[in-house]
């Protein structure tokens, strides 16, 4: 995996990725339960526990001596590329219906998992067609923003300060499958870890390949939404 223009030099120290990942998922769980106490409705408590998940990362990458347009490899895409963004996109979906479909003949998830899934999905259910907007914006935009500039956007970069691409691609994909874990319904916490670890690597070969973040925020954003909207 090449790794010539893919990282920027200027990124954050290795030390501090994983660090910055546990901070940001800590604040993340207090942030949604504060936001769900003070009556502020699901979709504006996911967008804020979304944020709050990249907040403690973009503080620390003011660290670095350079631009955050720079740091983060804000590059822009020709539209070729954008299109070859949003196709791998439609492609992780598939591929990753293929994995539920693989991971539930050997795996079945516990009693009650499937339903919570329905229940925030309906939850979510939108009334017209602003309603779908914010829904989106909510469910779909807002994790695969905040969740690429974490993973992809500093700590993919940050690994790669000590590794190869290819093992920082693994790393920053096993961090972004451990914040997957879920507690809500009893003997669920790892059920969804394999998944986001198999999305994970996909993202970040994305990353390093094109050299820029924009292509995987394009292609979590397209799985997210297609996942939504099915």
């Amino acid at each position: 995996m090449s790794q010539d223009r893919s990282i920027p030099r200027e990124a954050l120290p290795f030390v501090l990725a994983p660090i910055v990942v546990i901070a940001g998922w800590k604040l993340m769980g207090t942030i949604m339960g504060v936001a769900l106490s003070l009556g502020l409705g699901l979709r504006p408590a996911l967008v804020a526990a979304e944020l709050s998940l990249a907040l403690p990362a973009l503080v620390a990458l003011a660290l670095v001596p350079a631009p955050w347009g720079t740091a983060l490899s804000l590059r822009r895409i020709p539209g070729r590329l954008t299109a070859v963004s949003l196709a791998a996109g439609v492609a992780f979906w598939v591929a990753s219906l293929g994995l539920f479909e693989l991971q539930y003949a050997v795996w079945r998830p516990p009693p009650g998992y499937l339903e919570a899934f329905q229940r925030l999905h309906e939850a979510l259910r939108p009334s017209g067609f602003l309603d779908a907007l914010i829904s989106v914006a909510a469910i779909a935009l807002a994790p695969a923003l905040f969740e690429e500039l974490l993973f992809r956007g500093v700590v993919l970069p940050s690994l790669l300060r000590s590794m190869g691409a290819g093992w920082a691609v693994f790393g920053s994909a096993v961090l972004f499958g451990l914040i997957h874990l879920d507690g809500s319904v009893p003997g669920a916490t790892f059920y969804r870890v394999p998944f986001a670890f198999a999305v994970g690597l996909g993202l970040g070969i994305l990353r390093v390949r094109t050299g820029s973040l924009y292509p995987s925020i394009l292609a979590h954003a397209l799985l997210n939404s297609i996942t939504f909207v099915v």
